[in-house]
């Protein structure tokens, strides 16, 4: 831990003022910012995005929760707002990323003793730093269900010997899924995972399986009290994308139905029984949501507008596919699957041993699952990733201890290709061939920052205007809301569709229908950054557009240039009155 603070601040901590492109990072700190500003514990409005009213978010407030603390414990020493939030940006992501590779290092002990413990230091420490989940200023909510999948993974794995710390798994992967439904596969697959070792070994696995069903319905039920309220409790109410009625229903179904089953002989006491008394809790979920929550058994974003889908989703980055990687980004494929893959041969191989035991199918089962999520979108990979350091780190541990028996050359060799393989950053380097430190460093960073707009820097001029409703690109939503007192139109987030819709109508369309949504959304301000993707992308699909317009530097004649901007990375139009 103190190694990565050591490397953050010897390259000028360039994400504590700057999140570059974080969008999420930089809308979590606004969100911390109105709750500690009075806005209610209930209330997940975003008020300054969309159009007027704001649109409700789906994150959690367990996420915003300690880090509001944090900001008030600095506070009360006496610090600034603005220092608060810098000590803040530092000490959550460092704390998540000390806890997740304590966990990281508990487990491959476990799974491969003590000779595994080092490499589980070194290739989960680089592993984690790389991927950049845990980097300052990563107020994203992606870090904490990391090192929550981690912990449900851990205990699950050393519950045969501590029976209660299935409880614990249970309690991780509940709030896994309270903070956000990207979880659900891992939460599901260990679920099932242990439902069916029960069903296999009855006598050792039920107390396991009962703990893990309690944990997770206990926690399940805590969550829903605690974060929604009393006015959404119906299933009317219920949200497919955030923890609601529908997550805790089936929770509490699933966890407190493995539970009862577990704890009663009549319906687990032999294999027969087991498995009717689990087909008909299945049949029973499945009834529950067929029945009340229908809406959820569509694909997340199959009633996507098709337009978002064309012009936004599809250029997300977290949201693409291995396959679209493999097109244009093979270097991010070598560092986000190739150690995965790695991990994975392994456990084929040793699955073809007799040695195969509890752990593995752990292991295995969460790694595979993980890596089929990544190559679905790429936001899996930091899963499959620290997953994958469990085994390899045993691996590595096998060669070094056979390198110390049996000491030669070639032991030692393969020692070393043992290590090598099991870097992710190893495999980033040889696909890129010239990638060097120095090209992480501060300078180049804030040459991309400017051109795409993505730092404060570009938005201080916008900071002077008196706050208004901001026309701009998805992109510029929450630098805008982040960095200024205005509100922003378009945002990428999928829930601002009225917003997100308008605010294409308005850059796609002509002159004439741009006036018309300005006026009606009352708009006084366009933000233009001819160096964004999005504006490039936008504006190559529509070249006679309001947006091509612009950038032709051509504003209508109702648009007044503000000339402090004319030429910097971010162009500013005020709208005249009238």
């Amino acid at each position: 831990m103190l190694f990565f603070l050591m490397t953050t601040a010897l390259i000028g901590f360039p994400s504590l003022s700057n999140a570059h492109g974080d969008n999420d990072s930089l809308l979590r700190l606004v969100e911390v910012r109105d709750f500690l500003g009075g806005q209610g514990w209930f209330d997940l409005h975003q008020y300054r995005m969309g159009p007027e009213g704001g649109f409700v978010m789906h994150w959690s407030r367990l996420v915003d929760a300690p880090i509001a603390a944090i900001i008030l414990a600095a506070s009360a020493f006496g610090a600034s707002e603005s220092t608060a939030e810098i000590l803040a940006g530092s000490i959550w992501p460092l704390l998540l990323y000390f806890a997740c590779i304590f966990i990281l290092i508990r487990a491959a002990r476990f799974y491969g003793g003590a000779g595994a413990v080092l490499p589980a230091i070194v290739i989960g420490g680089t592993a984690l730093y790389f991927i950049g989940t845990f980097s300052p200023n990563s107020f994203d909510h992606h870090n904490v269900q990391l090192t929550l999948a981690c912990g449900a993974l851990y205990l699950a794995m050393i519950a045969p010997g501590k029976s209660r710390a299935a409880i614990g798994s249970g309690i991780c992967a509940a709030l896994m899924l309270a903070v956000g439904m990207e979880t659900t596969p891992y939460v599901a697959t260990l679920g099932l995972t242990l439902t069916v070792m029960f069903l296999i070994d009855g006598d050792h696995e039920r107390p396991i399986a009962r703990n893990f069903g309690l944990g997770f319905a206990g926690t399940s039920a805590l969550v829903f009290i605690l974060t929604v309220p009393t006015s959404s409790w119906g299933t009317g109410d219920a949200r497919c994308d955030a923890f609601s009625s529908f997550q805790f229903t089936l929770a509490v179904l699933a966890g407190g139905g493995l539970a009862t089953l577990c704890s009663l002989e009549m319906l687990s006491g032999t294999i027969w029984r087991r498995s009717i008394s689990i087909v008909c809790m299945a049949i029973t979920l499945g009834a529950v949501m067929l029945v009340f929550f229908p809406q959820c058994l569509a694909a997340p974003y199959g009633d996507l507008d098709p337009r978002l889908r064309e012009f936004w989703f599809a250029h997300i980055t977290e949201a693409r596919s291995l396959w679209q990687l493999l097109a244009d980004d093979w270097i991010s494929v070598a560092g986000r699957y190739a150690t995965p893959a790695a991990a994975l041969i392994l456990m084929a191989l040793r699955r073809r041993r007799d040695d195969w035991r509890r752990e593995d199918t752990l292991v295995a089962a969460l790694l595979i699952v993980a890596f089929v999520v990544s190559a679905w979108q790429v936001r899996g990979s930091p899963f499959s990733i620290a997953f994958a350091v469990i085994p390899l780190s045993a691996w590595i541990g096998v060669w070094r201890q056979h390198a110390q028996k049996h000491p030669s050359g070639l032991a030692s060799l393969r020692m070393a290709a043992a290590w090598i393989i099991s870097f992710n950053f190893s495999w980033t380097v040889a696909a890129a061939a010239a990638v060097s430190i120095e090209d992480r460093m501060e300078p180049q960073l804030d040459a991309a920052s400017a051109a795409s707009c993505d730092g404060r820097q570009q938005f201080l001029r916008l900071a002077t205007e008196p706050a208004t409703t901001v026309l701009a690109v998805s992109n510029l939503g929450s630098p805008i809301v982040m960095y200024t007192d205005h509100r922003a139109l378009a945002s990428l987030y999928h829930r601002n569709v009225v917003g997100n819709l308008l605010a294409l109508d308005a850059f796609l369309g002509s002159e004439a229908d741009a006036k018309a949504i300005i006026k009606a959304n009352r708009v006084g301000i366009v933000a233009l950054c001819p160096g964004n993707a999005e504006t490039k992308l936008l504006a190559t699909r529509a070249p006679d557009g309001f947006l091509a317009s612009l950038i032709k530097g051509q504003p209508p004649t109702w648009l007044e240039p503000i000339p402090e901007t004319a030429g910097e990375p971010l162009e500013l139009y005020r709208v005249k009155s009238g």
